[in-house]
């Protein structure tokens, strides 16, 4: 029986992850990847393109399955523990595929824009905007949503990518977890779940009118107008951060 084009792509991306993880990027060579796969380099260059169009395919696929895996997790009713929980998941990944994560980052700064790698990166981006514009729409967040997500995405992935950098046995690991608490403590108000601090809440309901805005009836505002008001409402949802 013949072998499809799928399994052989399959077969292939599985022999490329499986070196770049025992040996990092430089292990991941046309021929070693050739012969773990049981193929002939011309089918890896017809599937792939070449080198980097292959890396860019494992580290697309390799987020794919953590994305999934994002998309699976069964909401608690409290955004702010869903976020807690996101945050959980993106660390996690990062240490138990160290190698993969520090490639995405290098082929989202030096890689195709419109390679798997940066689709992966765009949907996690999204799904992290989503679930922070969930804070907001609760009345939760202190800042725009734009500030938060950034704020979330930048201290966990530059810890990741700090730990992976620090030796195993020189790791503080229960460093993510103080980071996330306070970020969380940064970017929420009191809830049920206890994060965050009183204090003045215009800026939290500057940001949730801001999100309530999406849904705003047709032709209640002009799109001058709307941008007009979101822009305020941005101003003042940042103004404490």
């Amino acid at each position: 029986m013949s072998t499809s084009p799928t399994t052989t792509r399959q077969r292939i991306l599985r022999a490329a992850s499986e070196l770049l993880d025992q040996g990092g990027r430089e292990a991941v060579s046309t021929r070693a990847v050739s012969a773990a796969a049981g193929v002939q380099a011309p089918t890896l260059y017809r599937l792939f393109g070449d080198k980097n169009g292959l890396l860019d395919a494992v580290v697309g696929a390799a987020f794919g399955e953590y994305l999934a895996g994002k998309r699976a997790l069964v909401s608690t009713g409290d955004p702010v523990e869903d976020l807690r929980r996101g945050w959980d998941l993106h660390v996690a990944f990062g240490l138990d595929r160290p190698q993969v994560y520090v490639l995405m980052y290098d082929l989202l700064y030096g890689g195709d824009p419109a390679g798997t790698a940066a689709t992966a990166a765009r949907e996690a981006a999204a799904q992290l905007h989503r679930i922070v514009a969930r804070i907001a729409d609760a009345g939760r967040l202190r800042m725009s949503v734009r500030r938060a997500a950034q704020l979330v995405h930048g201290t966990s992935s530059g810890l990741v990518l700090s730990l992976i950098a620090t030796p195993p046995a020189e790791r503080d690991i229960e460093i993510l977890t103080v980071a996330r608490e306070s970020v969380l403590a940064t970017i929420t108000t009191p809830g049920e779940g206890g994060v965050g601090e009183p204090g003045d809440d215009v800026s939290a309901r500057a940001v949730a009118l801001r999100a309530a805005l999406q849904r705003r009836p047709a032709g209640v505002l002009t799109d001058a107008e709307h941008g007009l008001l979101a822009e305020w409402l941005d101003r003042l949802g940042d103004a404490r951060s």
